[in-house]
């Protein structure tokens, strides 16, 4: 059974400003632009007043739930223009210490328990590198696309994967401890 109209809104927040041409949109606030193409999926999307409304004619239940898909992926491109997203990574190990550096735009992953292997992941366009100075273990990616910050730490964490040893013995790695947007301080 079809759904003849299914409709969502999104509010545009203050300092936002959004373009939406032929399902490309563009969303600029303070920390930058960022572009979306959602012409993958047919729908209308068009700006009202200080609004963003998503149309989707005669869907099916699928097709229904690329609605609020698309709703939450802009919601998160308005986060990541006025905030930006952070995400924390420490490292875990028993007994050989995990050394990890930077060089260039590549994290390089060294004595990953013991190997003499150099892991390397590159780091994505709009996504910054931290040491934590306070915190011993501990890595920061930043940045104000969600899809790129998340997809590094997972490409980190990936890289760190223990192969052909009982998971539940060797829990050495690099986890996502935090994830979210950055903390705005009130002035």
């Amino acid at each position: 059974m079809k759904t003849i109209l299914a409709s969502q809104t999104i509010a545009i927040p203050e300092g936002v400003s959004v373009d939406i041409k032929a399902r490309i949109i563009t969303v600029t606030g303070k920390r930058g632009t960022l572009t979306r193409d959602f012409k993958h999926i047919n729908m209308d999307m068009r700006k009202c007043q200080n609004n963003v409304r998503v149309d989707l004619w005669f869907a099916t239940r699928k097709q229904l739930a690329c609605v609020r898909t698309v709703c939450s992926h802009i919601d998160n491109m308005f986060v990541g223009v006025q905030q930006g997203f952070l995400y924390k990574m420490r490292f875990v190990y028993s007994h050989f210490p995990i050394n990890v550096n930077l060089s260039g735009r590549t994290v390089e992953i060294r004595n990953f328990l013991g190997e003499k292997r150099v892991r390397k992941v590159e780091l994505l366009e709009g996504v910054e590198y931290v040491r934590t100075a306070d915190v011993k273990d501990q890595i920061e990616l930043s940045g104000n696309d969600i899809a790129a910050v998340s997809l590094t730490a997972a490409k980190i964490q990936q890289t760190t994967n223990v192969r052909n040893k009982d998971l539940r013995k060797f829990l050495d790695g690099i986890y996502v401890s935090e994830k979210g947007p950055i903390k705005i301080e009130e002035e």
